[in-house]
């Protein structure tokens, strides 16, 4: 039977240098109570410290909850996640090798709480072949601290095919978050914008002698949550913390509760705005272009969430069913500070089983963003020279979707306007995103190639698609002329189809109307 304790006397638990493991996304599922009262502890006892921390999102609010609170020198000595940006005293710490970093993608560090849970010996899968994540380039070290440190990843052949293979390890605590538990711990998370990997984490952590802590907001009597309802049972579960303050249980970065996010509520959404004709539309319409009816997609944040708009402007957002990686199939999902929530869902599923659905390949297209990309087809979101943020469910997401199409503007500050059906470029750019070599390999041109993957690369001005001889440019925009606008702002130079477009001019048009013959 689970004990009930407070915040306090929850962070005595955490021993220095545990193995502290974490189930959350922004402010979803993170125990900001029992966080903080972490935190406090180490600033006046200087314990807990050294501490391993791992997660799968990233956790935080860019501002001080989150793990962030632990961004204090000397109580984190290494951290492993797919996202840090969040978590911004982590991530300064990072930069400043106080703590090492490994940046891996989502869907690898949710789905290996099970097979530590299951004691196997370790996650095999091909996410990450050819990208920094592959120990044959980076191994997924994102500083100096971690190269200098322990390998986390390493190469496994099976029948002549090379998997990459992340070794299990024991959890000495996690710290959980749930809506309600009864006397025996039983938890639910009827409140939670999504189902997190918490069942496998804490699994994970009982299997391998940890301990498990889960902050709720409400206690109720043994028998008050429905069998069904009980996401982490009581029996995995040693200790509770009901949270004395709102805010350490906020649904997302950006609200504190919405029913509508848990699926409670279903509300009007009201139609979604009309972009203006500007580049931002030019590349959803052209992005758009490849949606087909039936299809399960993925957007990206961003330029990539502006296809949603697009298929609803255009009447064909009902043709399509959009998903979120926190496990959400159909509904429209929410902008930034909510990010990763969806407003009428039309299920929700564990944000670990939703991984395992992506890794197979059950999305049919993705459309992500667009950072940098280099003559290889190879690209980059996770990190930029010094700086880095991680890949999230990028790598995930675009190694394994049918068809990937990755979208940005063509330059950094560039500045356009379209007029009569034509593209003009108002002032160039200042920074070019087309390289000789990326900072980093968040995606793999060359293993996509060889897989024989479908992939565009969709800009204002042109479009590329990836071939095994590599980047080849198939479309022009009107008005564009490919040696002043393209080919000079470009470190490599792409081969260029024989038959060589012209992007469809209806797009560059204040009115459409014809994506839903095309879909």
């Amino acid at each position: 039977m689970a004990k009930y304790i407070t915040a306090k006397e929850a962070a005595l638990l955490v021993n220095d240098f545990d193995t502290v493991g974490i189930a959350a996304q922004g402010l979803a599922g993170w125990p900001d109570e029992i966080g903080e009262a972490m935190a406090d502890r180490y600033k006046e006892e200087g314990h807990p410290a050294n501490l391993k921390i791992k997660q799968a999102c990233h956790t935080g609010d860019w501002k001080q909850r989150g793990t962030t609170r632990f961004g204090i020198k000397g109580m984190v000595r290494s951290w492993t996640g797919a996202h840090i940006g969040g978590s911004t005293k982590m991530c300064q710490l990072a930069l400043e090798e106080e703590i090492a970093t490994y940046a891996l993608p989502q869907g690898v560090i949710i789905n290996l709480w099970r097979e530590i849970a299951a004691h196997r010996p370790g996650l095999i899968t091909k996410v990450g072949i050819g990208t920094y994540i592959d120990p044959r380039i980076e191994g997924g070290k994102m500083n100096e601290a971690a190269r200098k440190s322990e390998d986390i990843v390493r190469i496994l052949n099976i029948d002549n095919e090379d998997y990459l293979f992340f070794p299990t390890f024991p959890v000495n605590v996690c710290i959980l978050r749930g809506t309600t538990a009864d006397e025996n711990g039983n938890v639910s998370m009827e409140r939670e914008m999504f189902l997190n990997e918490g069942y496998s984490l804490a699994a994970a952590t009982r299997n391998t002698g940890g301990i498990v802590i889960v902050q709720v907001e409400y206690k109720v009597k043994n028998g008050a949550i429905k069998p069904k309802d009980v996401i982490i049972p009581g029996a995995l579960v040693d200790y509770v913390v009901v949270a004395t303050k709102e805010e350490a249980s906020w649904q997302t970065e950006g609200r504190y509760y919405s029913p509508a996010f848990s699926g409670e509520h279903r509300v009007p959404t009201g139609s979604m705005p009309v972009l203006a004709l500007d580049e931002k539309k030019i590349v959803a319409r052209r992005c758009a272009r490849e949606l087909k009816s039936g299809m399960i997609v993925n957007l990206g944040v961003g330029m990539p969430a502006n296809v949603a708009s697009i298929a609803a402007e255009e009447d064909c957002i009902d043709k399509i069913t959009l998903t979120v990686e926190g496990g959400s199939f159909g509904g429209v999902a929410a902008a930034k500070p909510d990010f990763g929530a969806v407003y009428n869902s039309e299920a929700i599923i564990p944000h670990n089983q939703m991984f395992d659905f992506y890794d197979g390949g059950g999305l049919d297209l993705a459309v992500l963003g667009l950072a940098q990309v280099d003559e290889d087809g190879n690209l980059n979101v996770s990190k930029f020279g010094p700086k880095f943020m991680g890949p999230g469910g990028f790598i995930n997401i675009s190694q394994a979707s049918k068809k990937v199409v990755f979208c940005g503007s063509f330059m950094v500050g560039a500045k356009t306007k379209v007029e009569d059906g034509k593209l003009i470029i108002v002032e160039e750019g200042t920074e070019k995103k087309f390289m000789k070599k990326v900072d980093q390999i968040t995606f793999s041109g060359k293993t996509a190639a060889a897989n024989n993957k479908t992939v565009l690369y969709v800009t204002e001005r042109c479009v590329f698609q990836l071939t095994k001889d590599g980047m080849e440019l198939i479309e022009v925009a009107p008005g564009i002329d490919v040696e002043k606008d393209i080919l000079a702002n470009m470190e490599f130079k792409p081969l260029v189809s024989k038959d060589l477009k012209t992007m469809d001019e209806e797009i560059f048009k204040e009115t459409w109307g014809s994506l839903k013959s095309i879909v």
